[in-house]
C-alpha cells in the first residue's frame, strides 16, 4: 500500500513564503511524476506544478516565477517552495503522484495517489 503524506501548510501574509513537503511511502518501485493540485474555496481544482523523475518541470501560469517545484527521488518526497504569496493563492494544497507500486515479487503496476490536503492561507 502507498501512502502520500504532506506538511507545510499554514497561515502566511502577503508575500510571505511556505514550503509544502509530500513523503511517498510504502512498495514503491519508482515514482513517475510527482505534481501538486490546489482546491480554492470556489472549489476548483487546478494543477500548480508538476515534476517528472528526470526533472522536467511544469508550472501553472498563475505560480510561474513564484513557485518551485523540486524533488527528492531517494526519499520519494517532493517539494513546494511558495514566494511572493497572494491571498488568491489560498487553498488546500493536494499532493498527486503516479508510482510504480511493486504488487508481487518482480511484478509492479502503475497507480495514482493523492495525499490527504493541507491549508494554505494568505492574509492580505
Amino acid at each position: 500500500q502507498v501512502q502520500l503524506v504532506e506538511s507545510g501548510g499554514g497561515l502566511v501574509q502577503t508575500g510571505g513564503s511556505l514550503t509544502l513537503s509530500c513523503a511517498a511511502s510504502g512498495s514503491i518501485f519508482s515514482c513517475i511524476a510527482m505534481c501538486w493540485y490546489r482546491q480554492t474555496p470556489c472549489n476548483q481544482r487546478e494543477l500548480v506544478a508538476s515534476i517528472e523523475s528526470r526533472g522536467r518541470r511544469n508550472y501553472a501560469d498563475s505560480v510561474q516565477g513564484r513557485f518551485t517545484v523540486s524533488r527528492d527521488n531517494a526519499k520519494n518526497t517532493v517539494y513546494l517552495q511558495m514566494n511572493s504569496l497572494k491571498p488568491e493563492d489560498t487553498a488546500v494544497y493536494y499532493c498527486y503522484a503516479e508510482i510504480m507500486a511493486s504488487v508481487a515479487p518482480g511484478r509492479s503496476k502503475r497507480n495514482s495517489y493523492w495525499g490527504q490536503g493541507t491549508q494554505v492561507t494568505v492574509s492580505s
